[in-house]
């Protein structure tokens, strides 16, 4: 078994440096047009280059997506910021239409190409027309099995490096070629602008009886009829490093630096100690799933790997809670970003605490630490008995020393988000 990359998103610079911090090997990001998430904040052109000198000081390579499906109207704009890249220089592009390729590799030629899922990559002729193209690597597409994929590997040229998504939320439709979001909210998914229709409520109403709202599956929140459960491969590093896989992706863009810290630990040290040692890796199964359930997830699936899904295994109809079947276990209360003389530290503040509350100070080694909350100062200088606002610039002392890019948080099942 080789050893594989840890790749990781982020949607915002603190989340970049959270993930370097936590473990990943490579971060994946977007700019602010020309990727499919729109609706995550994105890097300016400053925060990209500030982000990718602060990922290279650290070893770690910064992955750009310009993975649209574009129009005709989009070109323009997608040769400038091309061009822009050449000057940003990441070390890779990730692109799924064959003409925004064709751009990229006359303007910025010395960047590598990474083929994005949404290409549909799922089979080893695929792979092999994009290598002869001059791309270094496809990700495959989400439908592939573990089989499918060994597969690949065995056909390919070692020069073609195979990406696949391990841990995080999958799509009702294939590759992600949805169509829901255009149709119904006049946003394309294809361009970046998906509305997430397919976790909307739906009903069924019979063309003469109007008004009357029939579920598929009964249930007094609604309707669940699409809703595809999260991807969760934490309990299966073997099979994933057998196979030959050379980066283990994470989905995620639009997430919290909690997400990302939480689930790149976890993968990190699993993926560390699977290499080393299978049989501590087998020991602590335990306690990769409790880190990867740290956030707020829905119910976890292995997807395509394994063979096809039947339909209980890719979605759920029972919501656990208010919010349509996510579940969450810990509330992100921010992070350490500078560490003062007298030990206390600032901290932008991301959710409610108290003078005197009990947190956990979560680190990127593993260790997970129960610290009480000695004082809170405001910018002001003055003391505060909490913190109830959000994105308040804060001064923090803890009873426990307390590193920069450590993560606060509070346990607390049920409630919060991530």
């Amino acid at each position: 078994m080789g050893k594989a990359e840890l790749l990781v998103p982020a949607s915002s610079l603190e989340v970049l440096k959270i993930a370097v911090r936590y473990g990943a090997d490579a971060v994946y990001i977007g700019g602010q047009a020309y990727g499919l998430r729109a609706k995550a904040r994105n890097f300016s052109g400053e925060e990209m280059s500030e982000g990718i000198r602060f990922a290279h000081e650290r070893g770690v390579k910064v992955y750009v997506t310009v993975n649209i499906i574009a129009h005709n109207d989009d070109l323009p704009g997608v040769e400038e910021y091309l061009k822009e890249l050449e000057v940003r220089k990441p070390d890779a592009l990730i692109i799924a239409d064959p003409g925004v390729f064709s751009l990229a590799r006359r303007i910025c030629p010395r960047i590598p190409v990474h083929i994005s899922t949404q290409a549909n990559n799922t089979n080893y002729e695929t792979a092999r027309f994009w290598q002869e193209l001059g791309a270094s690597r496809i990700v495959t597409a989400r439908e592939l099995s573990l089989a499918e994929i060994a597969l690949l590997r065995e056909k390919l040229s070692t020069r073609m490096e195979i990406e696949t998504f391990v841990h995080g939320a999958m799509c009702i439709s294939y590759s992600g070629r949805c169509l829901l979001s255009s149709f119904m909210a006049g946003r394309d998914a294809n361009r970046g602008e998906c509305t997430h229709p397919c976790r909307w409520k739906y009903a069924v109403a019979e063309e003469t009886r109007p008004g009357e709202y029939m579920p598929v599956y009964e249930n007094e929140r609604g309707t669940f009829l699409f809703h595809s459960r999260d991807l969760c491969m934490i309990d299966h590093m073997e099979e994933l490093l057998a196979a030959g896989i050379d980066s283990f992706k994470i989905e995620g863009r639009m997430k919290s630096a909690l997400y990302v810290a939480s689930v790149t630990r976890a993968y990190r040290i699993a993926m560390d100690e699977c290499g080393r040692d299978p049989l501590l890796y087998r020991s602590r199964l335990s306690w990769y799933r409790q880190q990867v359930s740290e956030c707020t997830h829905r119910p976890f699936t292995t997807g395509f790997f394994f063979g096809k899904p039947d339909k209980e295994a890719q979605v759920y109809g029972n919501p656990a809670d208010e919010v349509s079947g996510y579940e969450k276990e810990a509330v992100y209360l921010g992070f350490a970003e500078k560490i003062k003389k007298d030990g206390s530290f600032c901290l932008t503040q991301r959710n409610k605490f108290r003078t005197g509350e009990e947190i956990e100070v979560m680190k990127p080694d593993g260790r997970d630490l129960t610290a009480r909350v000695i004082r809170i100062t405001g910018e002001d200088g003055n003391d505060k008995e909490s913190a109830p606002h959000a994105k308040e610039k804060l001064i923090v002392k803890l009873d426990k020393p307390v590193e920069p890019y450590d993560i606060l948080r509070r346990r607390e099942a049920g409630t919060g988000a991530c």
